[in-house]
């Protein structure tokens, strides 16, 4: 994957893992401030995905724009949040870095 594309695409998922955590909190405070704060923030987070098709193949990037954020969710939930990741959840998340690596290849 080209640098540039892994760089726009990581800031883009944590971007896009902030935007997560801000829904989380209005699902908590049911407050419309938090929730337009939320898109907005999804909004710049898919501005960085749509930049990264210029260096990226679509398909590739947009798995590694998901995965990423996953990943960092996944972090985020277990670490600051207390939520226990599942057997199945850590190997799915183990899984999906093995079919970036396959589209990397093939793509």
């Amino acid at each position: 994957m080209n640098y540039v594309a892994t760089i726009i695409l990581s800031i883009g998922g944590i971007v896009l893992t902030i935007g997560d955590i801000v829904m989380k909190k209005w699902v908590n405070t049911d407050k419309i401030s938090t929730f337009i704060i939320g898109i907005l923030i999804y909004v710049v987070g898919l501005i960085f995905l749509a930049f990264s098709f210029k260096y990226e193949n679509i398909a590739v990037a947009s798995a590694f724009f998901v995965i990423f954020n996953i990943i960092t969710l996944s972090l985020v939930s277990w670490l600051y949040f207390h939520e226990p990741l599942s057997t199945y959840q850590i190997i799915g998340i183990v899984l999906s870095l093995f079919l970036l690596a396959y589209l990397e290849l093939t793509c």
